[in-house]
């Protein structure tokens, strides 16, 4: 089994959804856990569930589209905790609508949130993990940044960026024993996904050979995979957590 013993993890988005999921994962595998996201109470709950399993955790702060906050927070973490050494950029957001109703802000803020938030994470964090010449970076990408969907150019092109930025990022920093990986989730259950009608759903689902949606936990898996040192040996590289929407 995975484990990330000793290791201090800094999960964006953490207060639902796979955010959530993976910082309890992460958690049970024995990490202490720096839990980010810009709602306070729902952190503090997640802090409360991990506490309660005699886990570690500190809630901060953060909205990660933007720079100052994100500086803030971290270094708030590192002093803490004394270092950051896994990092999963989970926080996005959507604004979906046909490109040709697409307001200018709906475009800047997906693309700031889902792309620029990552950057400014990854910039804060990586002096700590150079510094130890040990680091794991998991960036959350989602299958719509590989097929495309209509509907969702900023969040498709803001995902798509996000894969050519792991890649980039595995290049600069594989030489100190830093990993940079990614996880495209597909169609998962999440709050996200919960206000889809039931015909809806029923037509994603014949879509996926598994027959069905993913779970949070299922992803967190895949996170925790990444995070640990069975994963040691993987860099650059793009997990798919889809049931089969996209293969190859």
């Amino acid at each position: 089994m995975p484990d990330v013993n000793g290791h201090v993890a800094l999960v964006t988005g953490a207060s639902q959804g796979i955010g959530r999921a993976c910082a309890l994962a992460l958690a049970e595998a024995g990490a202490t856990i720096a839990l980010a996201a810009r709602n306070e109470e729902k952190l503090a709950l997640v802090q409360q569930e991990i506490e309660s399993k005699d886990g570690h955790a500190a809630t901060f702060r953060m909205d990660v589209s933007n720079e100052d906050e994100v500086k803030s927070a971290v270094k708030a973490a590192i002093e803490r905790f004394g270092k950051v050494d896994i990092l999963v950029n989970n926080a996005g957001m959507t604004r979906d609508t046909l490109l040709m109703r697409m307001k200018r802000a709906d475009w800047d803020s997906v693309l700031q949130t889902n792309l620029s938030g990552a950057f400014f994470c990854t910039q804060a964090v990586i002096g700590s993990m150079l510094k130890q010449r040990w680091g794991r970076i998991i960036n959350i990408t989602s299958v719509f940044g590989q097929t495309g969907q209509a509907g969702q150019a900023n969040y498709s092109a803001s995902k798509a960026g996000l894969i050519g930025f792991t890649m980039a990022m595995a290049r600069e920093v594989a030489s100190r024993n830093i990993t940079v990986n990614a996880v495209a989730p597909g169609y998962i259950e999440t709050a996200m996904t919960e206000g889809l009608s039931a015909d809806l759903k029923s037509k994603v689902n014949e879509m996926i050979p598994l027959g069905r949606a993913g779970t949070d936990k299922e992803v967190a898996h895949a996170i925790k995979f990444l995070a640990s040192e069975a994963a040691s040996y993987i860099t650059g590289h793009v997990l798919n957590v889809n049931g089969g929407m996209l293969m190859g």
